[in-house]
Order: structure tokens, then C-alpha cells, then sequence
């Protein structure tokens, strides 16, 4: 069988997280990956105040700094007076590794593929989303998709953290071999035929997710082994992608759990 080529997102070298609540929850969960804060000199208040303790009872060094530097340091992403130094996190090799442990818990899969998201906003929402869900890993094209960022892991407000992003030379090709490892791959779709509440999610799945506006490319949807789309009841013809994600994915969890309770932890599935 040949391997599947999702590659974890990460870089070897150290790289910065900004906003509050995503620093908070990295120094919470793992304060050792944090090797440097940065603070604004001009914010003084109670959050900063507890962010600043928390690092500190971690030996993490703080160091204060005017907002023009944060500013430059964050790349534009709205940084709440804070940036974190940080060392990359462990992350699978690819998705069989994440696949073969779910297999030797019986544990059915729920993935999510983005097929081009272009914003950064949209992308952390979406990894917001699935980590709320208890996604077992995030699949998206290298080329023409933004990749983890600033932007991106401020907003997913702690997900990169917890969510697996993996990424992918050739989208059609990876949904293939999914497919080989019994892997139903559904893809959402507007002109679709069929609502995802007739869509049985109960077994290994991947949830396929276009790009804003343009939607799933053509190859993309021809190698889905079937589409679904979100009936819309009211004027509006489209829904952001990270809402859809989330229909999409919550959908799969109330078909999963209906029958034996609300089990969403990705560990106890």
C-alpha cells in the first residue's frame, strides 16, 4: 500500500504565537515548548498581569518591549500587547501514523480536508472548529492554501496546538489513498443532491471543504466517494467554510454518540 503524502506542518525552527489566549494555553499545556515572552510596555492590566505570572512560574524569560516591535514581530496579526518565542511541536510524520493508532482502538476516523483556503482567518476558525469537534487531523494542499501562521494560530485560539495540520503535493492523489484505508470521503457541496443528514457518518470518514467562494475544485470533487450539501432555509446562499466545517463535523459527532453519549475526546472516541 503505498503511504500517504501529508506531511505534519512544522518548521524546525523556533517560531512566534501572538494574542493572549493561545500563549496562555501553550504555557498551560506545554510551558516548555515557550522560550521567550514578549510585553508591551503600554499594557498593564489584570490578563497581562496573569499571563506574565504563569510564564514566570515556568523560568520563561519576559521582556518588554514597545508595540511598533510587537507589531513588526506579530506580521500584522492582532497580537493583544504579547508574543511568545516558541519551539515547534512534535506532530506525526504523516497520517498514517494517526491512522494506524485509531485502528488499534477500533476507533472510527474523523478527518477534515481544506481543498484552498486562502484566508488565515478562515483556516483558524476551521482549526478552532476541529478541535472542537475531536478531529483526528487536518489535511490541505501545500500550493494555492495558506499554511500555519501568526494570523492563523491567534485565531484558532489554541487548536494548532492540539489539531494535527498536515499538508499535501497532491490533494486528489492523498483523497485516493484515504480511500485505500477505507476511509469514506465526503465532500461538501451546494449542488449536491443529497443533505448531510442522510449522509451516514458513523464509519471512518473525511469531511472535504473548498475554498471561500469558489467551492471544491473539480478533482477534488470527482474523487470524493460522494457529496452533500447543507440545506439553507433562508435567503442567504452560502455560509463561511468554518461555519460549514462546523455542521459538517457536528453532524458526524451527533451520529457517532447518539446512541452510547457525548464522547468528543480524540483519545476516547
Amino acid at each position: 500500500m503505498k503511504r500517504v503524502h501529508a506531511r505534519a506542518s512544522v518548521v524546525a525552527e523556533r517560531r512566534l504565537i501572538a494574542g493572549i489566549h493561545p500563549i496562555r494555553v501553550r504555557l498551560r499545556q506545554r510551558a516548555g515548548a515557550v522560550k521567550e515572552l514578549f510585553c508591551a510596555r503600554e499594557r498593564d492590566d489584570a490578563r497581562m498581569h496573569e499571563l506574565i505570572q504563569l510564564a514566570e512560574q515556568h523560568s520563561i524569560p519576559v521582556r518588554f518591549i514597545d508595540a511598533q516591535r510587537l507589531d513588526a514581530m506579530a506580521g500584522g496579526a492582532r497580537h493583544q500587547g504579547v508574543v511568545a518565542r516558541v519551539d515547534p511541536l512534535d506532530a506525526p510524520d504523516d497520517v498514517h501514523d494517526i491512522l494506524d493508532r485509531l485502528e488499534d482502538r477500533a476507533t472510527s476516523a474523523l478527518l477534515l480536508v481544506l481543498d484552498g483556503i486562502q484566508d488565515p482567518h478562515n483556516l483558524g476558525a476551521c482549526l478552532r472548529v476541529a478541535d472542537a469537534a475531536g478531529v483526528h487531523a487536518v489535511i490541505a494542499p501545500k500550493d494555492r492554501a495558506v499554511g500555519i501562521s501568526v494570523t492563523v494560530e491567534r485565531v484558532a485560539a489554541g487548536a494548532v496546538d492540539n489539531v494535527p495540520y498536515l499538508t499535501v503535493t497532491n490533494l486528489a492523489r492523498t483523497l485516493r489513498e484515504l480511500k485505500e484505508r477505507s476511509i469514506v470521503c465526503i465532500g461538501a457541496d451546494d449542488s449536491a443532491p443529497t443533505d448531510l443528514w442522510q449522509v451516514d457518518q458513523q464509519a471512518s470518514i473525511a469531511w472535504v471543504l473548498g475554498a471561500e467562494g469558489a467551492g471544491l475544485r473539480r478533482l477534488t470533487r470527482e474523487t470524493c466517494d460522494r457529496l452533500a450539501r447543507i440545506p439553507m432555509y433562508g435567503a442567504v446562499e452560502s455560509l463561511n467554510v468554518s461555519v460549514a466545517t462546523g455542521i459538517c463535523l457536528f453532524e458526524a459527532r451527533r451520529q457517532r454518540e447518539r446512541d452510547r453519549g457525548w464522547q468528543v475526546s480524540r483519545g476516547a472516541d
